[in-house]
């Protein structure tokens, strides 16, 4: 008789963002007039730069030529791609990083799902709480967490780095020691960063005692602050300790387009002396047919002269937009942070109300959708998280609204 992986049985509700969508897509059939808007979800409003566009236009007509059409991509990606990214995300910066260290994928969400396969069934995990809810999830499909506790929202076997105002929303050294440790900087959801001198401490812990860092880079392109670092790498050893996943989705708006790709270095290796780098390419070949031609024609534009200039002036349009939330809200007395060097707001709940209660009376009074941070973990409960992904007018008009309620 079939049966279900029960591992995926402990999940407990639905995804957050899944449960979002169905919340208001149930309050507008009630309310149809209602003029919602939507600073939830992460996802970019501005439409692909136009450097971008023509490469993808060029990349389509190649392949309707039996001269120039393409098949499977290589398991790696492009070499034009990869060396793209080698010579602008990291020699740029002072890293050296091969062409055959870097992963072409769909998407650093994949990524972060996938790359614990890699890992032992009963390996440890810590990670930062609030977090991005795939990495636990994901690891809940793994086996590796123990048992829920819907009282606390807790998973037994997980090791949980809180992260709140008192701690600047930086996470602590664990002092139980786990096999796995996932970091986002900056991070999703609360905005926070991590300089380069404590980012290096999480690289000198890792090594000491042997853990592995998941390091999530999708929001590197919207740092401006010299001391915080946009590569892992950047940090002294590392290469023997670290694995960073990329996205295109944020810093050149690829979320319809889907790419990303995860840096393993060849220095990498578990304790008991396997090559991560030579397993994530088996995995690749065996589990993944490729990102499309076209889609890496489009992200090698993003690192011409004019794809990087387009982009840049698209991520300041949404630093804008989160210097526009984060001032207006704090003068209008709520209590904020993020929005400095990541495209999110972390805001308070206002009299102390629970995330979701917050949620549903900022649909029902203001129109607004922004994400409950108990949706991040436990410790993101009585916060929220807004994002600067929407156009200027509709991001003054949200604040406005929002001042109105406070």
């Amino acid at each position: 008789m079939t049966r279900a992986n029960q591992n995926f049985l402990k999940l407990p509700g639905s995804y957050l963002f899944s449960n979002i969508a169905k919340k208001v897509a149930a309050y507008q059939s009630v309310h149809p007039e209602a003029d919602i808007i939507r600073l939830g979800i992460g996802d970019v409003t501005l439409p692909l730069a136009p450097a971008i566009v023509e490469a993808m236009h060029k990349a389509v007509s190649e392949m309707g030529v039996k001269e120039t059409f393409r098949g499977y991509a290589p398991d790696l990606g492009y070499e034009f791609l990869r060396s793209a990214i080698a010579e602008h995300d990291f020699k740029a910066r002072g890293v050296d990083i091969a062409i055959d260290e870097i992963f072409i994928s769909d998407g650093a969400k994949c990524d972060s799902g996938n790359i614990q396969e890699l890992f032992a069934a009963d390996s440890k995990i810590a990670v930062c709480d609030p977090v991005y809810p795939v990495y636990v999830d994901s690891n809940v499909m793994a086996g590796r967490t123990g048992s829920y506790d819907s009282a606390t929202g807790l998973w037994s076997d997980v090791i949980y780095m809180p992260c709140h105002a008192e701690n600047g929303f930086a996470p602590e050294l664990p002092e139980v020691v786990p096999d796995l440790i996932y970091l986002c900087f900056p991070n999703n959801p609360t905005g926070a960063t991590l300089t380069k001198e404590q980012l290096q401490k999480w690289v000198d812990y890792a090594n000491e005692h042997h853990c592995v860092i998941l390091f999530d880079a999708a929001y590197e392109a919207y740092i401006h602050e010299e001391n915080v670092p946009h590569s892992i790498y950047e940090c002294d050893g590392a290469k023997t300790c670290a694995i960073e996943l990329r996205s295109f989705s944020k810093n050149a708006g690829f979320t319809g387009t889907r790419l990303g790709f995860t840096v393993i270095p060849k220095e990498l290796h578990t304790e008991d002396g396997a090559s991560l780098n030579a397993l994530w390419a088996r995995r690749h070949g065996t589990k993944y047919n490729g990102a499309p031609y076209i889609v890496q024609r489009a992200g090698e534009a993003v690192y011409s002269a004019e794809g990087q200039a387009q982009t840049k002036e698209q991520i300041a349009y949404y630093m804008e937009n989160a210097k526009l939330i984060y001032e207006g809200l704090k003068s209008a007395g709520y209590t904020v942070s993020g929005g400095v060097n990541a495209p999110y707001i972390w805001l308070k709940t206002p009299d102390h109300m629970t995330s979701w209660e917050f949620f549903d009376y900022l649909l029902e009074t203001a129109h607004i959708v922004g994400t409950p941070g108990s949706g991040f973990g436990p410790s993101g409960e009585g916060y929220f998280r807004l994002t600067a992904f929407n156009t200027h007018e509709l991001t003054q008009e949200a604040i406005e609204r929002m001042k109105t309620i406070k």
